[in-house]
């Protein structure tokens, strides 16, 4: 017989305590009370202040800024839940960190993705509940369940609501084409997309030119991150130049490092639309900038879980 454990409970680090708060009030469960700080030698330190014995245990925190700090407060949390005989224990990282280091392409390099998913089930994490994934094939890093879930049928719902017209939704590089393809066919309009060479030295990227067509329309571009911002904001730019009357871009995680907020601003896009996943401090906000709520879908996925049920019904039509 399945395994019956006792309530849920759902616990968050530093990393984005408003959103495990929106999670908790979605699922009508309280936030469970736990320290997590670090004292003055940054050696973190955690406390869990209530019974968790046999108890379905979330722990919330994405891998964002400061990135290795997030990682270790998950990784002591769900030791000391661990140790706290915990029934069984979720961890609920709605950005993973290091996603691009996904596969040993160049000499005497890490596979870091693989590292960390070794340490995060190594320190006792039972299961695992993502969001949109740089790279599929982490899945696999696991060998624990892993419930995979997207956010773009919220960011293609989002749009659908504006009621534009002549879209065009655009991949910005190959690597993106399939999910740019979905989100082109939710919303029922064509797809282009940029062909991208990225040179030897592995600095920058060089843009070469447009597949399909994008004149006098208005183009979405879709990608999974922005991080500092540069690539999207050089296909934003070759959009313009080649005619198109209004650029939005649709990117999961915000992780928007270094001058990215500035390129937002000054760069040829009408609006720029992220999900919560990672929180937008306000020196990071811009006018252009759409934050969509993920909260709902999170919560749901997880009292799925909770009860037993399919956790991809949820995204069948």
């Amino acid at each position: 017989m399945p395994r019956v454990f006792g309530n849920m409970q759902i616990f968050t680090g530093n990393a984005n305590p408003e959103l495990a708060r929106e999670i908790a009030r979605h699922t009508g469960t309280p936030l469970g009370s736990a320290d997590v700080f670090q004292f003055s030698n940054e050696n973190v330190f955690v406390r869990i202040n209530e019974t968790v014995r046999e108890n379905d245990i979330f722990v919330l925190q994405p891998f964002s800024t400061p990135v290795n700090t997030s990682i270790m407060e998950l990784l002591i949390m769900v030791d000391a839940l661990k140790r706290a005989s915990a029934g069984r224990i979720t961890a609920v990282i709605p950005y993973f960190a290091y996603g691009r280091t996904d596969k040993k392409d160049q000499p005497r390099v890490p596979i870091t993705a693989r590292l960390l998913a070794n340490m995060i089930e190594r320190a006792g994490a039972d299961r695992i509940l993502t969001i949109d994934l740089h790279a599929g094939q982490i899945e696999g890093f696991f060998d624990v369940p892993v419930d995979h879930l997207t956010a773009f049928p919220l960011l293609s719902r989002y749009i659908a609501d504006q009621g534009l017209q002549d879209l065009v939704v655009v991949a910005p590089d190959l690597g993106t084409a399939k999910k740019a393809r979905n989100f082109a066919e939710s919303l029922g309009v064509p797809l282009a997309l940029l062909e991208k060479r990225r040179p030897l030295s592995g600095q920058g990227n060089e843009v070469l030119n447009v597949i399909g067509d994008v004149r006098h329309r208005r183009a979405i571009l879709v990608d999974d991150e922005i991080d500092t911002g540069g690539s999207m904001l050089a296909a934003a730019r070759i959009l313009d130049a080649e005619g198109v009357t209004e650029i939005f871009a649709c990117a999961v995680h915000g992780v928007l490092s270094g001058p990215a907020t500035q390129r937002i601003e000054t760069g040829p896009f009408t609006q720029v639309v992220i999900t919560d996943t990672i929180p937008l401090p306000e020196h990071k906000r811009s006018s252009k900038l759409r934050v969509i709520p993920i909260g709902e879908l999170l919560s749901e996925a997880i009292q799925r879980i909770h009860s037993g049920g399919s956790v991809g019904a949820m995204f069948r039509p």
